[in-house]
């Protein structure tokens, strides 16, 4: 079972990364978070809400390297739910990931007219040759 752990998110950070780790946490937007603490910062108990930010920074581990190419990747194609959201329409979503399915495609295509080249299996043949020459 994965558990879910509360990290800073550099990638994403202003200040340290705290509230885009909090956001990530609860699956909500960076901006809210970061919006909710600057107004708990300057409409009530600025002092603590600073120290608590501080103690987060230094407590919280940064989000792990795995962690972060995930939600980068995931968050490449982020559909908005709602018109406040940000995101992209699901329409534009879909036309970019045709645009990025054919550069795939092209380059699978250029990958198997190599390997059924004259070419490549010249250059097999070269390097199967080199390795028997260095073992004798």
């Amino acid at each position: 079972m994965n558990k879910k752990r509360l990290h800073r998110d550099p990638k994403n950070a202003k200040l340290g990364g705290v509230c885009a780790g909090i956001a990530e946490y609860f699956e909500i937007e960076v901006w809210f978070v970061r919006l909710l603490v600057v107004s708990a910062f300057l409409f009530t108990a600025g002092f603590i809400v600073f120290l608590i930010y501080i103690v987060a920074y230094f407590t919280l581990d940064e989000m792990p390297e795995k962690q972060q190419w995930q939600q980068n990747a995931y968050k490449k194609h982020k559909v908005k739910k709602k018109a406040w959201q940000t995101g992209d329409s699901a329409q534009q979503i879909l036309e970019d990931i045709s645009i990025e399915l054919d550069k795939m495609q092209k380059n699978i295509e250029q990958m198997e007219d190599y390997v059924t080249s004259l070419e490549y299996k010249i250059n097999r043949e070269f390097k199967n040759k080199n390795k028997n020459n260095k073992t004798k």
